[in-house]
């Protein structure tokens, strides 16, 4: 194989893992109840970087908490159990959850704001 085309399958390399990984999802959630005010996000927030997870959490207007966090699918299921299982469990009322293929946007977790 010749240098540029060499070059060539480096470049085709690069761009073929940028983006989500082959096995990773994305979950988008709407929790319910008592989940402003209490350290929820700040939780969610912990729990997302010990696992690896990425994406964001905010508040809403009312009253709700959204998230979209993207990972393997079996560590997200891993967060969302943590979530709802943790010290924020008597706060969650209902959890609406919608999964979808990742998109490769988020490098890290975070609290977003309004």
């Amino acid at each position: 194989m010749s240098a540029p085309e060499r070059d060539a399958d480096r470049v085709r390399m690069r761009i073929s893992t940028k983006g989500p990984r082959h096995d990773a999802k994305r979950v988008h959630v709407f929790y319910t109840g008592r989940v402003q005010g209490v350290g929820f996000r700040i939780t969610v927030e912990e729990i997302a970087q010990t696992l690896e997870v990425v994406g964001w959490v905010r508040n809403l207007r009312d009253g709700r908490v959204e998230l979209v966090a993207e990972a393997p699918q079996e560590r997200l299921e891993r967060f969302l159990e943590a979530v709802r299982t943790g010290p924020m469990k008597n706060f969650i009322g209902q959890i609406d959850a919608t999964w979808s293929a990742a998109t490769g946007t988020f490098n890290d977790f975070s609290i977003r704001y309004y």
